[in-house]
């Protein structure tokens, strides 16, 4: 179940607008939703936990995380608004947080215990900014830096505050407000060089530097075929290079040290990943040490470049990884050496050896179209001959000097591979080659430990869980601050000299820098309704003129001998979001008086309706047309011969103006006489032009128009 988190830029230049005339947030925000519809398209897809956090101070800068369902992602990524400082460094802080909240609770990171590929949490965080300068409280950045205080039980277990397998990747929009003339280059889309890039790069990610709304479509592409189950591994040379080979091509990239993901692939009937055997630490476990060291987010992984024989038993078990394309995979592959090794090492595993015994081997598959990391048991040249042997030689009847040398070899083995080599060892058939009293490499201090982080780590998780989706308090004020020994503005000289220009005068000017110290300025309450014709501060600068017209015709109005104190227009204006916001607004009407006859029954409300009819009767709309009967020529209406129904039938009949495509042209009958015209006329200058088409049926116009002519008559005769 991969882990989707958007970290959404939220600060005030995510208002700056596109060529296209839409911000910078507004295009984030469609992108989300764009990623979120091609992710949709893979049957992989159901398992998916979407997370989101912008820029805000914790908690409340999570808006989305581990409990909170699709529908409550949606609604907090259509309401996030650009204000606030570009607080990268933070914010990227409390994503990883956020998604190691829950790993020491369920013991997936085993510390001390080797690193188990197929025990993940994939994660890709993707980040979308305007790669500007980074700002915050301090001043301006030039370096991205994450606080080192968290308040994430365990993290000083990890170097980094980040895993093995969550990435980071960056959408750095750079869309101009102007239209480029310049053609968009083709091919792939280049990475930023804002200083969040180094940090995409440190966990496996990259940046995207985004121009142009195709580009950013092709981003989106890209980082959909990026949702892969793995973890990352730094890969290193270590010993000579191999012999070159006279058919391997120049100009290739360095290979040498690569940091690359590893296909961690869920098994096809049960959907989890499965494996047997570790990666081994890069140190010897002590049973006497009181604490662990901290190990490195990624693990680094050394290999030899002489040829090795790949060695498999049957019965013994192994993991198979293939290895993301990268120019080390490329250099094996064309090498076309399907037949031999490369081993593979993690310094300082071993009890007396710095490089370590081999733990596994990479190998081009059979194929050539991909490398695999074959992950075997820990010094395996040693114990598959020995189990060989135990299985063909011995038949399952070990001597004593086949259990000498197998000592010998647990000697060598790290304690935290008893329990994988039990369970290899009760496949193959031999379960009591192994004491059950044998230790496992932790002392009883590290142990305590890890059991105290982990209850802490609940407790914390339930903590900010609690905490999400609450709203942060409303500020009482902006604090005045004092800027220290600097020279105020009204003390400058240049300043004083403007105002004696100004007014002839030499202003003198004794201020206290510490007089409205402790001062707060107060701030609008949008709570309350703006009262425009009391509080002048009510009126944005952009309505001041209409709002001198509402005053005078408010003034001048002869018709109402007081003032009013709000505007009618204002009064009954409610914003569109809240106009179907019915349930509050019944909790906040009056309780209405009790019935006076109980025994009839209740009457449904007609919200937005009070004319509302039962429409289960025969009713007509503007856009109908009503039609007594069938619409074949040489039948009356009144015939209802050969209606199947027995009774009159209703046909929708669309506005032309509703018709796409199509221009208005009126309808052009001539009038019967005289009255008809005049009629149309007044209705014409009475009415929108799209009224008069749709009341301009003639079933529907010339009874209308003879009823008139009858009341006109009549009234004649009456005079």
């Amino acid at each position: 179940m991969p882990v989707l988190l958007f970290l959404i830029d939220t600060s005030a230049s995510m208002n700056q607008r596109t060529h296209l005339g839409t911000t910078y947030l507004d295009v984030a925000k469609g992108a989300v939703e764009t990623f979120m519809k091609l992710r949709g398209r893979d049957p992989a897809s159901r398992g998916d936990r979407y997370m989101l956090v912008n820029y805000e101070d914790v908690p409340f800068g999570i808006k989305a995380g581990w409990k909170e369902s699709h529908a409550t992602f949606m609604t907090e990524l259509r309401n996030l608004q650009a204000t606030g400082l570009t607080t990268i460094g933070q914010s990227l802080r409390t994503a990883f947080d956020l998604l190691n909240l829950n790993r020491l609770v369920t013991g997936i990171d085993n510390y001390g215990q080797g690193r188990n590929p197929f025990f993940l949490e994939p994660a890709i965080i993707i980040a979308i900014t305007d790669g500007n300068k980074l700002t915050s409280g301090g001043g301006v950045q030039d370096e991205l830096h994450l606080p080192l205080t968290t308040p994430l039980p365990g993290s000083e277990l990890t170097k980094e505050p980040f895993r093995w397998d969550q990435r980071l990747f960056a959408l750095v929009l750079r869309i101009p407000g102007n239209t480029s003339v310049e053609p968009e280059p083709l091919g792939g889309v280049p990475p930023d060089d804002s200083p969040i890039t180094p940090m995409c790069e440190v966990t496996g990610g990259r940046s995207y530097s985004v121009f142009s709304q195709r580009m950013l479509n092709q981003c989106l592409e890209s980082l959909v075929q990026k949702i892969q189950s793995g973890v990352v591994i730094n890969f290193e040379k270590t010993g000579p290079d191999p012999p070159p080979l006279e058919a391997l091509k120049s100009g290739l990239q360095p290979w040498h040290c690569c940091h690359k993901l590893i296909y961690v692939r869920p098994n096809p009937k049960t959907g989890v990943p499965i494996g047997h055997w570790p990666i081994p630490e890069a140190f010897w476990p002590d049973q006497n040490s009181p604490t662990l060291p901290p190990r490195s987010a990624h693990p680094h992984v050394r290999f030899s470049c002489l040829d090795a024989e790949p060695m498999v038993i049957d019965k013994v078990p192994f993991d198979k990884y293939e290895l993301e394309p990268s120019p080390l995979t490329q250099y094996i592959l064309e090498r076309k050496s399907p037949h031999t090794c490369w081993q593979v090492f993690v310094c300082n595993s071993a009890k007396y050896s710095d490089l370590g015994q081999p733990f596994g081997y990479l190998k081009a598959s059979t194929a050539l179209n991909c490398v695999n990391l074959f992950v075997m048991p820990y010094n395996y040249p040693v114990l598959l001959p020995l189990l060989d042997d135990l299985i063909k030689v011995h038949k399952f009847k070990p001597t004593i000097k086949w259990r000498q040398s197998f000592e010998n070899y647990l000697k060598t083995m790290p304690p935290y591979y008893i329990g994988s080599l039990r369970k290899a060892l009760r496949i193959m058939g031999a379960p009591n080659l192994l004491a059950d009293n044998m230790e496992y490499g932790l002392s009883y201090s590290v142990v305590s430990y890890l059991k105290k982080l982990s209850q802490q780590s609940k407790i914390e998780y339930d903590r900010l869980i609690a905490l999400i989706g609450k709203k942060p308090p409303s500020e009482a004020g902006i604090k005045v601050r004092w800027r220290g020994g600097g020279i105020s503005l009204a003390q400058r000289r240049d300043f004083i000299q403007q105002l004696q220009s100004l007014t002839g005068d030499v202003p003198t000017l004794e201020l206290n820098p510490k007089e409205f110290q402790g001062f707060h300025l107060a701030l609008l309450n949008k709570g309350l309704k703006p009262q425009s014709f009391r509080n002048p501060y009510d009126i944005p600068r952009s309505h001041l003129l209409d709002q001198l017209s509402r005053m005078r015709r408010n003034l001048l109005n002869t018709s109402v001998c007081t003032l009013r104190g709000q505007d009618s227009d204002q009064f009954h204006s409610v914003p569109i979001a809240q106009m179907g916001n019915y349930q509050d607004f019944l909790k906040a009407a009056p309780q209405p008086l009790r019935d006076a006859d109980p025994e009839q029954p209740k009457r449904l409300h007609t919200f937005g309706n009070p004319f509302k009819l039962d429409k289960k009767g025969m009713m007509i709309d503007e856009a109908d047309e009503f039609v007594t009967g069938p619409q074949n020529k040489g039948k009356r209406p009144g015939d209802s011969s050969s209606m199947p129904g027995g009774g009159p039938k209703r046909r929708r009949c669309m506005s032309p103006l509703l018709r796409l495509g199509r221009a208005y042209t009126p309808p052009v009958s001539p009038p019967n006489n005289t009255l008809q015209s005049l009629f149309l006329v007044l209705f014409g200058r009475c009415f929108n032009p799209p009224v008069v088409l749709i009341y301009g049926h003639q079933k529907i116009l010339f009874p209308c128009l003879k009823k008139i002519e009858k009341f006109i008559l009549f009234k004649k005769k009456n005079k």
